[in-house]
């Protein structure tokens, strides 16, 4: 593999690390990480849980109970809605817990 691929290639994971740092810094930032952890139970579910139950096919409407929350689907604690979380936001979060996996 030449030099300027594998440079290449490195940039790419390193631009690919810092995005889904900063969508865990967006999580942390909306107080997502109040009620939820990567890789365990809190108050809702993980994000690895939650990334298990949906696909990319539902990424849309994960963004959707983000902005307007839920309730019913993980238990009887229901999720409020979260009104700082900008709809765009909220799509880059669902991607991010999706990644989960």
């Amino acid at each position: 593999m030449k030099l300027s691929h594998l440079i290449l290639v490195a940039a790419t994971g390193i631009l690919a690390n810092g995005i889904a740092h900063a969508d865990e810094a967006l999580a942390k930032a909306k107080n997502c990480l109040a009620c939820h952890a990567v890789d365990k139970k809190v108050v809702g579910p993980s994000y690895k849980d939650v990334a298990k139950k949906y696909t990319a096919k539902d990424e849309a409407a994960l963004a959707e109970k983000i902005v307007k929350g839920s309730k019913g689907v993980w238990g009887p604690v229901p999720m409020p809605p979260n009104a700082s979380v900008t709809p765009e936001e909220a799509g880059k979060l669902a991607k991010w817990i999706l990644g989960q996996k």
